[in-house]
């Protein structure tokens, strides 16, 4: 399961932010997940509360915001929307397809305090 260490690297993250901008305790994360990025929401929702224990984000509330997943088809010359990597274009069929979008995860907020 490897949100497990996405999350460290969220916890890392929060650290080192509550150390360079003075706060000390996260009350909720928000976090943009692509459709295309191979991470497991409910995993993820899991994991975060596992690894925020006895944190500066202990109790804190994770917030999922679903990005689609968004290529660009050479074929139609047109930006398509995808649910997975490798599916073919929705408009025309073809598999030249060059992902644009919806394969990142990260933070985009934070509460504080």
């Amino acid at each position: 399961m490897h949100e497990m260490s996405l999350c460290e690297g969220v916890l890392q993250l929060l650290e080192e932010h509550a150390v360079s901008q003075g706060f000390s305790r996260v009350r909720r994360v928000w976090l943009e997940i692509g459709a295309l990025s191979g991470v497991e929401p409910e995993a993820m929702r899991f994991s975060f509360d596992a690894v925020m224990k006895e944190s500066l984000a202990d109790g804190a509330q994770l917030e999922i915001i679903h990005q689609p997943g968004e290529a660009w088809c050479m074929q139609c010359s047109k930006p398509v929307q995808v649910t997975a990597r490798y599916q073919s274009c929705p408009q025309c069929g073809s598999y030249q397809l060059q992902v644009t979008g919806g394969d990142e995860m990260r933070v985009k907020e934070l509460e504080v305090e």
